[in-house]
């Protein structure tokens, strides 16, 4: 059988690509959150972290890199905040998917009032 040819990622499809490779690790997820709250100057945000200041720089320019957090240098004082709208494209590409889970847990919710309660068993 024939295989069929991939077809070619777009410049939407490789940015979706860097936001979730970038929303894929649980201390840039924590990074992103601490942002939320406002912008820091780069050794507070690694203070929280066992981990060195280089090591917390690289997750912070994985955030960069996929527009999540936007970078000011005054003097040799680093500052990032939070550029919250670019987490739009993941809530765009994830709405398709919501009515398919309003729909499942609908159903699942007919089916489980349909069904006659289960006798309780005694627990030791």
């Amino acid at each position: 059988m024939p295989r069929r040819p991939r077809p070619r990622p777009t410049a939407a499809d490789a940015a979706l690509d860097r936001l979730f490779g970038a929303l894929a690790d649980p201390t840039r997820r924590r990074l992103l959150a601490r942002l939320a709250v406002g912008p820091a100057k780069v050794t507070d945000l690694a203070s929280p972290f066992a981990m060195s200041l280089p090591a917390v720089s690289k997750h912070l320019r994985v955030l960069e890199r996929a527009g999540l957090v936007r970078r000011t240098v005054e003097g040799r004082v680093h500052r990032l905040a939070l550029r919250g709208r670019r987490l739009e494209a993941v809530e765009v590409w994830l709405d398709p998917f919501r009515s398919y889970w309003e729909e499942t847990l609908t159903s699942l919710g007919r089916d489980l009032e349909r069904r006659p309660p289960r006798p309780r068993t005694a627990r030791r």
